[in-house]
Order: structure tokens, then sequence, then C-alpha cells
């Protein structure tokens, strides 16, 4: 039997008081208000409401070492990536190598794979796959459901996965950016229960009022906390606080605690503020987390105050799993599942030729998952579209790892990059390899790092080649989170050093095979236009 003191914080009963918490074999066995010179405050654990874990680059027990010491006790995990690239043996994979830790993951059946019919993925889970993962251990949900035009006509197979759901009284979760007005509605009124895709306040506040709640998603390239904070105070019942996708060197440094603060800095109630970020989400997926109640799971972390939450120690069912920024859950082995088959390419592979034409180009924006059309006017060498860095407009190649097929090639703006390369194998939702360049040598060579590894971030400039080597599902690294994080931060870094102007390059060039947010997208298979949903000529 363990005691600890101090200001608890109790979101249930919306009161903070001075008490003393007793919790034995995982549980709390009584909470009594005292007298205590402690003036620490004892908070529920943070919980991420929608996050692939897949996109933090760790495996499920890395990134859990990781997260404890920001306070996260429990994720809703959406195993989406790792499903499109390997179906339901990947989905298995990353329950059992959770299971390793005392963290609390809630993982979701994937309900989009793959995620459309306009790309190549490595695998398809069908709705007979996801009532046999619907049996395994700490699947709750059914993931985000992709495919809205589907649910809007009542595609038979989409509609199929969520009746299959509510029949096993799973909850649904929603992706449907910028669905307003009767098709929100009807969205909606399909049983679909969430949305973290919202990134304008009107359409929230639009979905919120056919009775979905809201989740506020800052990743580390999507971030849509200060269009959404106002919704903490206004509907402090219907919202939820999220990451979606976190890179691990911005996992290193904080999770959902600093999310927490920013809205506490923004004049937001605290206990507003806590319940979006943990209680809202325990009770709507009805998650086996404690909320710091008689009985209830010990789980809790210590913050110093309300208002920075830098978390002193974290508890899982009263284990202390983070303590002063360390963590205390060990590294555990996990041997690498792959499916990648694809050879190296050559420059000639991925020229444009000149058609006399502008061209449509991709136009990413910081911090936002949607895209924009421009046109633009490109120079031209012995009759082959060239990058124009003076425009900073950059050729941009996606590449079919599943099996040997002709690059898809057009241009992307906004990117930065004044000479090399980048390129990545962490691209959603199919995870081909995707590059963007100044010339066609360095795209080559970043493109070929990641084909010898099977997997990875690369960087290619000259004689300059870097990787960071992701051999589970080439997406994720077996290895010690903090070694992964310091190496992606390196190569970051060396990305911003060649002109690169994105927060974080990588992970918004993940999003630019993206089909399913609109506007401009470039799949295995070519341009797409997702306002239309369908492929489009690259010239105009």
């Amino acid at each position: 039997m363990k005691t600890i003191q101090g200001q608890i914080v109790d979101l249930v009963a919306d009161r903070i008081f001075s008490g003393e918490i007793t919790y034995q074999n995982g549980k709390i066995i009584s909470i009594k208000e005292c007298e205590t010179a402690e003036q620490q405050f004892i908070i529920p654990g943070f919980v991420d409401a929608h996050v692939h874990i897949e996109s933090s680059m760790l495996i499920p027990s890395e990134f859990a070492r990781l997260a404890v010491c920001h306070g996260t006790v429990a994720t809703i995990s959406d195993p989406h990536e790792i499903g499109n690239v390997l179906g339901k043996d990947g989905v298995r994979f990353m329950i059992d190598n959770g299971l390793e830790t005392p963290f609390k993951f809630y993982f979701g059946a994937p309900s989009c794979v793959p995620a459309t019919q306009f790309e190549t993925a490595g695998a398809t889970i069908t709705v007979d796959d996801i009532e046999e993962i619907f049996s395994w251990p700490n699947v709750n949900y059914l993931a985000e459901m992709m495919n809205f035009p589907g649910v809007l006509f009542k595609d038979p197979d989409v509609m199929a996965k969520i009746a299959l759901a509510h029949k096993l009284g799973k909850k649904v979760d929603g992706h449907a950016p910028g669905l307003m007005g009767e098709d929100a509605k009807k969205y909606i009124d399909a049983g679909i229960t969430t949305d973290h895709e919202c990134f304008t306040k009107e359409e929230a506040l639009d979905k919120l009022k056919y009775g979905m709640k809201i989740i506020i998603r800052e990743g580390s390239a999507a971030k849509n906390f200060e269009a959404l904070w106002e919704l903490i105070d206004e509907y402090p019942e219907m919202v939820m606080l999220c990451s979606d996708d976190k890179h691990p060197n911005d996992l290193a440094v904080s999770h959902i605690n600093k999310l927490a603060a920013r809205a506490v800095a923004k004049g937001c109630n605290v206990m507003n503020v806590l319940r979006c970020a943990s209680l809202n989400t325990v009770q709507h997926y009805d998650m086996k987390v404690g909320l710091l109640q008689d009985g209830d799971y010990a789980d809790f972390c210590i913050v110093d105050n309300l208002s920075d939450f830098n978390v002193k120690a974290t508890y899982i069912n009263g284990e202390l799993v983070a303590n002063n920024g360390k963590t205390n859950i060990p590294s555990v082995s996990a041997t690498p599942i792959n499916n990648f088959d694809c050879k190296e390419i050559t420059p000639a592979q991925i020229q444009l030729k000149d058609e006399g034409k502008a061209v449509k180009v991709i136009a990413v924006e910081d911090g936002q998952l949607i895209t924009k059309m421009e046109i633009a006017k490109l120079p031209t060498k012995d009759g082959l579209l060239q990058s124009d860095t003076s425009q900073d407009v950059l050729k941009i190649v996606v590449i079919n790892r599943y099996f040997d097929a002709p690059p898809a090639v057009s241009f992307i703006t906004n990117v930065g990059l004044k000479k090399g390369a980048i390129a990545s194998c962490v691209a959603h939702d199919s995870h081909n390899i995707i590059a963007v360049g100044t010339n066609d040598t360095d795209i080559c060579k970043a493109i070929n790092l990641i084909v010898k590894a099977q997997g990875g971030v690369s960087l290619a400039e000259g004689n300059n080649e870097q990787l960071v080597a992701l051999p589970v599902a080439g997406i994720m690294s077996h290895l010690d989170g903090y070694e992964v994080a310091d190496a992606y931060e390196k190569i970051d870094l060396a990305s911003k050093d060649l002109g690169a102007k994105l927060s974080s390059p990588y992970m918004t060039l993940s999003f630019c095979a993206l089909l399913v947010i609109p506007e401009l997208k470039l799949s295995d298979k070519g341009l797409f236009d997702g306002t239309t949903f369908q492929f489009t000529s690259c010239f105009e």
C-alpha cells in the first residue's frame, strides 16, 4: 500500500483540494482530504485522443518510453499507417508490442485500407478482417472513416464497416476535412462521433451543432490549435486534444502537456483544459484509465503547477513510469516486419518533357495538411522541365515501394530548398517513397538511400548523403526512441541547411501524397485533384 499527497485535481467533481491518495495493486483504494504541505498538483494522466504511433517513427513500446515523461498515460491510436503497409499483420504487431509496456494503448480497427483506389498500398483490410481485429485485445473503436464520399453515397462496403462497429458497441471515428452543412449532418447521422480534421472554427461549430465531438489537433505538421482553442471553454464537454502525427524529436520534448499549457496561457479555464486533455477522451471511448476516483486505476501525473504542466512524475496502474523527465520503461526487443520490393531509380526515369504549357504546382502551407493548386511556367533544358529555385518551384516524385512501376512526377512550391533533395518513406497513406529536390541527381540519390535501407527518411546533396533507417514496415525504427529522435533532429536541421523553410519539412512532405485531404496531391499513380477526386494532368 502506497500513499501520495498534494493538491488533487478532481475533474469529475470539478474541484481541487488538498488530499492524500492511497493505492494498492494498481488501483486507488482511498482518497481523503487532509492538510498537506505538498504544493505539487496531482492530475489525471494526459490522453492523446487521436494519434498514429507510426508517425513518431517509433514502435509503440518506444513511443511509450518518451510519452510518459510528459505525463501521457494512454492514447487512442489508429494503426492505419502500418495497416496500409502490412494489413492486419501490421495491426497485430502494434498491439503485441504495445502490450509489452504498462502504457495504455487503445487501438482502432483501420477502416480505410487502402485509403483510396488512386494509390498503391501494400494490403487490404476487409469487413471480415475488421471483425477479427475487433476480437483482439485493446481494440475498441473503428478508426477514422476517411472515405466520407462513401458515407454520403452509402457505399455498401463503407456502410458494412460502420454497421459492424455499431453492432459490436464500438465508437466510429471521423475524418471529414471541410465537410459542412447537410453533407456534414448526413455523415454524422451515419453514427460517426468525432472529427480531428477541422481547420476553421466555423467548420467545427457546424459539426458541433449536429452532435459531433471535435478533437483539436496540434502535431508536428498539422496545427489547428490557434483556430480552435476557444472551443475549450465554449464546449468543454465536446472537445478533446490530440497530436495526430508527432515526429520523434518533437515527442522527445513535449506532448499533450504543452498543448494544455498553451490553452491555459490563452486564458482557458484550467479545469476545462484538463477535462479536454483526459476525462472527455476516457469517457467517450470507455477507456480503463483512471480519473482520480475511488476504485479507479492509479493513473496520474504530478506537475509543479497548473499553468506550465511541467511533469515531475507519471504513474500508470500505480507504477512510477517516469520521474523528473527520465523514463522508467525499459526498451523491449522487436523483430522488424516489412513489405518493400522496388529497385533503385535513375535520373532518366523522373524527367518530364516540356509541352509548351504552364504546369500545375502543389502549394503547401506550413502547419496545414491542405494544399492549394498554383500555376507556374518553368525553365527547360534539352526539352525537359527543370526545378526553379528562384520561383521556389521544385520537382516532387513518388515511387511505388511495393513493386517496380514508373515514378509519378510533378512540381511543388513553398518547400524552400535551394540545393539538394529530401525523401521519405513515411508518406501517408500508402507509404510509398516521396521526394522533393532541386535536381534529378540528388532526388534519385535520396530515393535510392531509402530503397537500399527498405525504409527511412533521407537527404542528398552532392556527396552529402544522410539516412535515418526505418526497417519496421519502412516507417518505424525498433531502436531506442531517444537515439531515433536525435538522428531525426539532425537530418531535419540538415534539410533546413539546404534551405527548407517549413517547420517540419519531412512531415509536410509526407502529407503531399495524402489524397483524402484537398486540394492537389501526388500519388504513385499520378497527380490527383482532391476537389474532384480524380487524376489530373500536370499541365494547365
